[in-house]
């Protein structure tokens, strides 16, 4: 009976890896008839989207997609919802160019054999700046920001013991002094262990949602329809009607190989390919060094062979302690960023 039941099992798990080659083959399709029908590069909305909130997986060339060590990884698979135990919260806050403010939290509750539920919180904010115009250069004496924000809820379920799914829905808006635009979008990933305990798979379409356009006061005018003729209204109420873009769609897969070299020493090996709608494809790679089960050590390159690019390199290290039950973690990320410098990371993580 038990030969059987081990049987019966690897072929459950054979045909559960059939299937998703197949999803993952029509995502591809489908995402390649997506990018002939839309233009590349500048023409997508919610670009804050794309900003790797983990630090951990910054350290490692942002390659995150078939990782579940961490609450932040469902960032890059919902599908590793599934495969999180426990309860628990992180928070990243991110010193982003130019002076933008990058904050991201996420927590996790586990519901047993019903799966995993997870909510998540995204906010950017540029900071006051000055309004300036043509006819004054140096300033109106008004200030103005730019603040994005996206509200997401994700499930994830192991499925068999080496095979997970999950999704997540959010709600994003953006906000331009007086003008903002909102959608909602949907992400979904699946991952899958190649070997027990070994190389995994993960692969995951993030950001499919609606298009939208800004709308606002700020949008608003006054129309003058004949300026060469005098006694009409020169003072008609209008407003500028903006187009409706699609947000940033990200298809990533990719391969992660942990290493146990012996009970003080473990490596873990990652390597993504990303296939975006507004830019070229590239390749991100990155490794991780755990000390003692607590101190770690990273490296990693991010989107080589992306066109114009102005990232790469990568580097981060973190602190993982248990006390009493909880599971403390602190990790920091540091991304080059060419002529843009660079940025940093810094994530704080509870789990119990």
């Amino acid at each position: 009976m038990m030969i059987k039941n081990i049987k019966l099992k690897n072929w459950i798990n054979k045909k559960l890896l059939v299937l998703l080659v197949i999803i993952l083959t029509l995502i591809g399709t489908g995402f390649n008839s997506l990018l002939q029908s839309q233009s590349k590069t500048g023409t997508t909305i919610g670009q804050f989207l794309l900003i790797e909130p983990s630090a951990r997986y910054t350290g490692m060339g942002n390659a995150g997609v078939a990782s579940h060590d961490e609450l932040q990884a469902a960032y890059y698979n919902p599908g590793a919802i599934g495969r999180m135990q426990g309860y628990g919260v992180q928070f990243t806050h991110n010193i982003w160019l130019a002076g933008i403010t990058y904050d991201y939290v996420v927590a996790l509750a586990q519901m047993g054999s019903a799966g995993n539920l997870l909510v998540n919180v995204t906010a950017l904010n540029s900071g006051e700046m000055d309004v300036r115009t043509v006819e004054q250069p140096l300033g109106t004496g008004e200030k103005y920001s730019v603040s994005n924000i996206a509200l997401g809820i994700g499930y994830g379920r192991q499925i068999t013991d080496r095979f997970s799914m999950g999704f997540q829905i959010s709600y994003v808006q953006e906000t331009i002094w007086h003008s903002s635009l909102s959608t909602m979008a949907i992400s979904v990933g699946t991952m899958y262990n190649l070997t027990p305990n070994g190389i995994r798979l993960g692969a995951s379409i993030c950001n499919f949602g609606l298009p939208a356009g800004y709308s606002g006061r700020d949008l608003r005018i006054i129309y003058d329809n004949d300026p060469d003729k005098y006694g009409d209204n020169s003072s008609l109420p209008g407003e500028i009607y903006t187009e409706k873009y699609p947000l940033p769609v990200l298809f990533r897969v990719g391969l992660s190989w942990p290493i146990r070299l012996n009970e003080n020493n473990q490596f873990q090996l990652a390597v993504n390919a990303f296939h975006p709608n507004d830019n070229t494809e590239s390749l991100s790679f990155g490794g991780e060094w755990l000390i003692f089960k607590s101190f770690a050590l990273r490296a990693g390159y991010q989107n080589l062979f992306l066109k114009d690019s102005e990232v790469g390199l990568t580097l981060g290290a973190g602190l993982n302690l248990n006390l009493q039950g909880t599971n403390f973690r602190f990790d920091y990320g540091w991304a080059d960023h060419g002529r843009l410098e660079n940025t940093q990371r810094f994530t704080l993580g509870f789990m119990f």
